[in-house]
């Protein structure tokens, strides 16, 4: 982050104190809430487009849709409003990075990481979809990831509710991102919650492969590609990526919405299906390999990551199946041939040349599959070669040609298949008391797998996205590829609040929210002698209540010590004085009053003090007594002189 070389107040209330990213329509501050005395971010849109009614309203509609959504996973909106003509919406302040710096670089995340990621991205999206929500620019710049590996989605920009009839898109343009379009919104087609399916397939795609499956010299390249581009399996870039996830990521990215997942809810389902080793429901791949052959990449886009407007793309798409043979040169001879018949020009038969097809994909296929498929579309089956491999042993894991390569009628091809991986002894670590996205990654380095057990009878201490129990347990001896099995807490559990007194509002937001709790934006105060002024005294519901995750809590803060009240001790004894003070949370501070002013009466009691009765001070101040030690007074006797 940047600081800043001018710290303004927006509203007589939001200061902003860092630069935190520049936007396709605004930039993004960190900014200290001083009313409550709390760090945001804060959204402001760019001075050229707050001119721009059409932009004013898009950005308005942003706060609107987001503020309406109350979810784990989204970034909530705490405020929307002006200040001297700029336009702004305060967010809460995210302690993380983005999925887009977590990639740079080209850089990976392993299979169960991004199922994990990516699950709770479309658990956000279910939510929004429901309420009526699309996200429309879904892409890895708008999904965070806090320390504790939570994710959140935010920038709903372009989000509009399904009702809305308004189109703030300039005509013949479409919002979004070119590198995450959907293709019926590159096309400037109407979209639902199946168009952020897509583009979060294609965030999968790329933490999976290092790249988004296109690229090209320009938005409009990118595209058109999402129209009429051959959609290529993630593993031409990286063999690692297990059959079940590929089949997950190209459902998702089918170009017929009718063809994708239905919902964000059955895409979810999906990963967890695969991250807990179950069989997935994938249909398998028929529904995203159509289409003209993939373009070829150029330089990346240098502004892909932006939302902008962008040409819509005309269509038709080829959505509805699987064109195995891509042959414009068989269509011709084919036609030739029916000429050359109906015309009696048997001749030209016997110069038809050999008919072309493109390589089908095996991988993952079993041999038996993979056979019947070779010679079913005309080709032979050449050598079987095995080899080791972590994918499922007796599955293809490559051919020669490769999947798409063009092939002659009657052509060999050559398979290698795997015969499984080795196991060999490891250590099981200790992973107890760890995050699920710690353990997952301590795990994978010793080369186990993981499934979680949710369970609704916590022990003690319980709290979500923790690991509470592990089995085998830690020390255990296993071999790689065992998985362990990681007890967490379900989603439907209650578990002891924890105490955040005496911490800063932003030490005790963290701690809440990694439990994975909600802040209320509402506080309160209230005075308290042993925490200091700001930090949190307690919260709403108390420490230790019962709470599910999700919960909303408010923090109360220490408005400064409590005022007391001083009582009148006057004329009381000493003891009785000191009694009456400390009962009251005051001290005594005890000086001997002057024996002049006092009567023998008063010896030993209070004949003033400061400060005075009824008077407020703060708890434990002390109030000064002058107490009668002694006194002057004495008896006076008469004599008569003797005459």
């Amino acid at each position: 982050m940047e600081p800043v070389s001018d710290p303004r107040i927006y509203s007589n209330r939001y200061q902003v104190t860092h630069l935190i990213a520049r936007g396709g329509m605004a930039m993004v501050y960190r900014a200290q809430d001083l009313l409550l005395n709390r760090p945001v971010a804060l959204k402001i849109l760019y001075p050229e487009l707050s001119a721009d009614p059409l932009f004013v309203e898009r950005f308005r509609r942003e706060a609107q849709a987001a503020a309406n959504l109350s979810h784990p996973n989204i970034v909530p909106v705490f405020d929307w409003g002006e200040d001297e003509g700029t336009y702004f919406i305060v967010m809460e302040l995210v302690d993380g990075t983005s999925l887009a710096d977590m990639l740079r670089g080209s850089r990976r995340l392993t299979p169960s990481h991004s199922a994990q990621i990516v699950a709770q991205v479309a658990a956000a999206l279910g939510y929004a979809h429901r309420n009526g929500v699309v996200h429309r620019d879904v892409k890895p710049g708008n999904i965070l990831i806090t320390s504790d590996g939570q994710v959140k989605v935010t920038d709903f920009g372009i989000a509009q509710a399904v009702s809305s009839e308004d189109h703030l898109a300039e005509e013949g343009s479409v919002m979004g991102t070119a590198t995450y379009f959907s293709p019926e919104q590159a096309e400037g087609a109407s979209v639902d919650g199946r168009s952020d399916v897509y583009s979060l397939g294609v965030v999968l795609f790329e933490m999976l492969a290092g790249r988004p499956p296109f690229i090209g010299d320009s938005p409009v390249a990118v595209s058109s590609q999402h129209v009429h581009g051959r959609v290529p399996p993630p593993t031409e870039f990286n063999n690692a990526i297990p059959r079940d996830l590929e089949a997950i990521v190209m459902e998702s990215l089918a170009k017929a919405p009718s063809q994708r997942y239905q919902s964000a809810d059955e895409f979810r389902a999906d990963l967890i299906r695969f991250n807990e080793g179950q069989p997935v429901q994938a249909a398998g791949y028929d529904g995203a390999f159509f289409g003209a052959d993939a373009t070829r990449a150029v330089s990346a886009v240098s502004m892909g990551d932006r939302t902008m407007s962008v040409p819509v793309m005309s269509g038709p798409r080829t959505d509805i199946r699987r064109r195995r043979n891509n042959n414009t040169p068989g269509i011709i001879i084919a036609v030739v041939i029916v000429l050359l018949a109906i015309g009696g020009l048997g001749y030209f038969l016997s110069q038809r040349t050999t008919a072309v097809t493109s390589m089908p994909y095996l991988l993952g296929q079993d041999v038996s599959s993979a056979t019947a498929t070779i010679r079913s579309d005309g080709l032979s089956l050449g050598p079987v070669r095995q080899v080791a491999s972590n994918k499922r042993k007796g599955t293809v894991v490559a051919t020669d040609p490769g999947a798409g390569k063009k092939v002659t009628k009657g052509e060999a091809v050559s398979l290698k298949v795997s015969i499984g991986v080795s196991s060999s002894p490891v250590t099981v670590p200790n992973v107890t008391g760890m995050t699920l996205s710690s353990a997952e990654s301590i795990l994978a380095s010793a080369g186990l797998n993981y499934v979680t057990l949710p369970t609704t009878s916590p022990p003690p201490g319980a709290a979500p996205n923790k690991v509470l129990l592990q089995s085998p347990a830690a020390l255990s001896k296993a071999k790689t590829g065992n998985k362990v099995t990681l007890t967490i807490l379900a989603s439907t559990a209650t578990f002891s609040l924890p105490s955040v007194a005496g911490q800063t509002q932003v030490e005790a937001t963290t701690v809440l929210v990694q439990d994975q709790l909600k802040v209320s934006a509402t506080q309160s105060t209230a005075c308290s002698n042993k925490v200091a002024s700001g930090l949190v005294v307690s919260t709403l519901p108390a420490a230790a209540s019962q709470v599910q995750a999700g919960a909303v809590i408010q923090l109360v803060t220490s408005s400064g010590v409590c005022q007391v009240v001083v009582p009148n001790v006057v004329n009381l004894t000493q003891g009785a004085a000191t009694t009456s003070l400390t009962s009251q949370g005051l001290t005594a501070a005890v000086i001997a009053a002057d024996p002049t002013s006092c009567l023998l009466a008063q010896v030993g009691t209070v004949v003033s003090q400061n400060p005075i009765g009824g008077t407020s001070v703060p708890a434990a101040s002390a109030v000064q007594i002058s107490v009668c030690q002694s006194s002057t007074e004495s008896t006076t006797t008469t004599t008569t002189p003797v005459s």
